[in-house]
Formats: C-alpha cells, sequence, structure tokens
C-alpha cells in the first residue's frame, strides 16, 4: 500500500529506524534553512491549524501496523515541515502511542514555537523532543534558518529553557553549521553558554551531508566540527546497526511505495535506504533505478556520493 503521510523507516544516528509521520503534508514551516533536506519552503508560517487530521495519520500507521513488519526503533514527527504548526500534534503522539505501546514517540522541531505554552504543554506528551537552535547571533540565525519575521534566536532559547523545566522526557539538542554562516566563535561561545543552561541530554553538532535548499552552502570541514563537538560536547552520531528485519519482506509494489514516500522527504543513497527498510540492498537498488528512469526519482552526486531524492525536491541556485 502507498501511503500519504506514513514514510519510511528512515535510518537515524540517533533514533535509529524511525518510522516518521508526515504531519503538513507540503512543505510548510516556520522557517525556510538553507540547508533543509525536504527542499525549499513553499508556506512559511506560524500558523497553528489542523493541516492533517490525526484521523487520517493514525488510520495510514494502523494500516502500517496490520502489514507485520518490523517494529521501528521509533515513531518520529516530521515530515515535510514543522509538526508543531499541528493543531492535532498531541492527538497524534496519544494516537501513536496506544497503536505501538513499546514504542517512543519521538518530535523533531525547528523549536520556534517553543515561544508557546500551549506547544510545549502538547510536546510534553512525547518522549523525545529533538530541537535545533543554529545560532545565538541575529544575523547567522536570519542566515542560515531564515525564520517567519516574527521569530527571534532569543525567543526561540528562552522557549527552550522553559521547556526543559515542564519536560520529563530527554532532549537532544541538534546544531547544524554551515561553512562562513554560523560557524563564527560568537556563535561558538553563546552557545556554549546556552547549553550549560539547557542541559540537555545529549547535544549533536553536524553538517551538512545530503543536499540542501540552497546551492554553494558548504559543510564546516573537520577541525571545526571536532571544535565545536568538544566545546559543547558534542559526539559523532552512528547509525545503530540491525543483523535482520525480524519480520515480514516487503513486497517489490509495496519497497517502491515505501522508497518513493521516504525520498519525497529526505535524500538518501540506495545504500542508506536499504539499512533503514531492512531490505536487500540490490532490490531497493533496482527499485531506485525504476523510479529513476519513471521520472519519479531523480539523483545528485554529492561530496563523492549518489543521493537520490522525490521530484519535489527544490533545491535554489
Amino acid at each position: 500500500m502507498a501511503y500519504k503521510y506514513v514514510f519510511g523507516p528512515v535510518m537515524s544516528g540517533r533514533l535509529g529506524r524511525s518510522l516518521g509521520l508526515d504531519l503538513l503534508g507540503d512543505r510548510i514551516c516556520s522557517m525556510d534553512c538553507v540547508y533543509c533536506e525536504v527542499g525549499a519552503t513553499r508556506d512559511r508560517t506560524c500558523e497553528r491549524r489542523v493541516y492533517v487530521p490525526a484521523a487520517d495519520i493514525l488510520k495510514e500507521l494502523a494500516l502500517w501496523k496490520e502489514e507485520g513488519l518490523e517494529p521501528p526503533d521509533m515513531i518520529t514527527l516530521g515530515g515535510l515541515g514543522e509538526p508543531c504548526l499541528n493543531l492535532d500534534m498531541e492527538t497524534i503522539i496519544l494516537g501513536s502511542r496506544r497503536l505501538f505501546p513499546d514504542t517512543p514517540v519521538a518530535v523533531l522541531t525547528n523549536a520556534s514555537l517553543m515561544t508557546d505554552p500551549q506547544v510545549r504543554r502538547e510536546l510534553c506528551a512525547a518522549d523525545v523532543v529533538l530541537p535545533s537552535l543554529d545560532s545565538l547571533v541575529g544575523d547567522e540565525f536570519a542566515a542560515v534558518n531564515r525564520p517567519d519575521r516574527t521569530i527571534t534566536p532569543q525567543a526561540v532559547a528562552e522557549g527552550l529553557l522553559e521547556f526543559k523545566k515542564e519536560f520529563k522526557g530527554q532532549i537532544f539538542l541538534e546544531i547544524l553549521l554551515a561553512e562562513g554562516i554560523n560557524d563564527s566563535d560568537e556563535n561558538l561561545g553563546l552557545l556554549q553558554d546556552f547549553c550549560k543552561r539547557l542541559a540537555p541530554d545529549r547535544v549533536d553538532v553536524v553538517t551538512l551531508t545530503r543536499p540542501g535548499t540552497v546551492k554553494g552552502v558548504r559543510p564546516v570541514d573537520g577541525a571545526v566540527l571536532s571544535r565545536w563537538r568538544l566545546a559543547l560536547g558534542g559526539g559523532e552520531t552512528r547509525n545503530r546497526e540491525r543483523s535482520g528485519t525480524g519480520g515480514k519482506e516487503m513486497s517489490l509494489e509495496r519497497m517502491t511505495a515505501a522508497v518513493t514516500a521516504s525520498l519525497n522527504r529526505r535524500p538518501q543513497t540506495a545504500e542508506q535506504l536499504a539499512q533503514a527498510l531492512g531490505a536487500d540492498p540490490e532490490r531497493v537498488r533496482q527499485a531506485v533505478e525504476a523510479l529513476e528512469k519513471m521520472g519519479d526519482v531523480t539523483r545528485r552526486d554529492d561530496r563523492g556520493q549518489t543521493f537520490y531524492h522525490g521530484t519535489g525536491h527544490v533545491i535554489e541556485d
């Protein structure tokens, strides 16, 4: 079956095999980050409403469960945009937990709506929250995240600090560095102070590893990354290894649908797709190449690797 809102699993260094739920259904976000792996934002907004009803998402999740595939390590709310924009977010978290009582629920967020007490309260229903905060320097924040005009890095930071007081689960903070944009010593110093105050469960300092939204945006080099990780306590993330699928093998039709849904939201190599789906790499490669011939996915060579992405992934010049 082809799913509209359930995608993956995707292999995540922090979350293992993560089954994704798309709460927006389109590239709707409060930011338009230059590195975003799903492509340029179509609608930049801070308006909260029911973009995709909880009933639609949970119906698909129940059908996915009925397929009898290996359960994921994590169910992750994310997808094409900022999940906190969806007013049904808490219902989706609680519904996911009812369907998969033994699987933790995570939320990927750019943290921009942490300023809203209602959003913070809803997020408290999750097991893991993964906020990002790439710069506390105003012009850097604007350049790397390109946020809605109402968003400031100081307000986001204060919202995160308030959330930490309320949340009983784990917080995994991510900081993504782009060369010459937000890798300044000023930003490093401000984020050092902030991380001491927030005291998250882990800090992940990363750089671009997949094609982003804007051509010419480059990753920082290894020396810069290591210095930031040492200063902020962030270590390298590593994918969890899996020894087998532990469930039914996907049909070719089901695998093709899963590959398409996954690549529409995140550029990946054929090897990454195979690991995440727990499928034979050669079968995955055949599915990807067939989709490429049909024009449903395209390829892009980046830093010595071939990434495939859905045709809706837009890269700016």
